[in-house]
């Protein structure tokens, strides 16, 4: 038997799975459904509010290579590798431990290259809080 922490085995992996959030599931996926993404999308809200777990479904659902009415399908490459954690285009930062202008240059020089494998490069800025005032100016120019 393999033993699975809790918050893995129920985080949602459909935008119509996150719990309370309604609104903007149904804004995003109808977005996804039409092909009029925004470049950058700020999720803010209290902790456990489903932040992060809908930034990695949106980031499936972009990519997903058979999605119907905006959500993932989740069988398909881009939508196993994303949900195993092994996607080469989704990059996730930790804004907590990487917060300097450095970390935030590295980035913008990043966000040039074309994706690898999926369809689009997708980076998700957990805790952006958390960034230094330089940072917060540097990120500024690149989501412009």
């Amino acid at each position: 038997m393999t033993s699975e922490v809790l918050y893995r085995k129920w985080r949602p992996r459909k935008l119509s799975e996150v719990v309370g959030q309604d609104s903007v599931t149904q804004t995003l996926r109808r977005s996804v459904a039409t092909g009029r993404m925004a470049h950058a999308y700020l999720l803010c809200g209290p902790r456990g509010t489903g932040k992060t777990s809908t930034a990695r479904i949106l980031a499936k659902a972009i990519n997903c290579l058979s999605a119907v009415d905006g959500e993932p399908d989740n069988e398909c490459d881009p939508c196993i590798a994303i949900n195993e954690g092994r996607a080469l285009d989704l990059i996730e930062i930790d804004a907590a431990s990487n917060r300097g202008i450095d970390d935030i240059r590295n980035l913008r020089e990043k966000v040039h290259y074309a994706p690898n494998e999926a369809r689009y490069k997708v980076y998700i800025i957990d805790e952006a809080h958390m960034l230094t005032l330089e940072s917060f100016n540097a990120l500024l120019k690149t989501l412009e």
